[in-house]
C-alpha cells in the first residue's frame, strides 16, 4: 500500500494516538510524541507540516513499525487504509 500524500504532522500525530503515543513537548513547528506501549520509551519527532514529505512519512512509518515488531505494510493499512 502506498503511502498518503496528503497527511499532515497533527494528523498523523491523532492517528499514532492508538499505539500509545501522545505528545510530550512541542519546539516551534516540530512535535515530540512518546509511546510506553512495550514497556520502554520511543520518542519519535514529527513535523508539524501539512503535508509531510514522503521521505519524511516513510521514515517516520519505518522508526514506529520497528518499535511496535510488526511489519511495516501492517502499519501503514492500519493507520491509513
Amino acid at each position: 500500500m502506498k503511502l498518503p500524500r496528503d497527511v499532515g504532522g497533527e494528523e498523523l500525530a491523532g492517528l499514532l494516538g492508538k499505539y500509545g503515543y501522545k505528545i510530550t513537548r512541542q519546539t516551534g513547528s516540530h512535535m515530540r510524541l512518546t509511546s510506553t506501549a512495550r514497556g520502554f520509551e520511543n520518542h519519535i519527532t514529527i513535523p508539524e507540516h501539512k503535508p509531510l514529505k514522503v521521505g519524511t512519512l516513510d521514515s517516520i512509518v519505518n522508526e514506529i513499525a520497528a518499535y511496535l515488531e510488526i511489519e511495516r505494510e501492517e502499519l501503514v493499512k492500519e493507520l491509513f487504509g
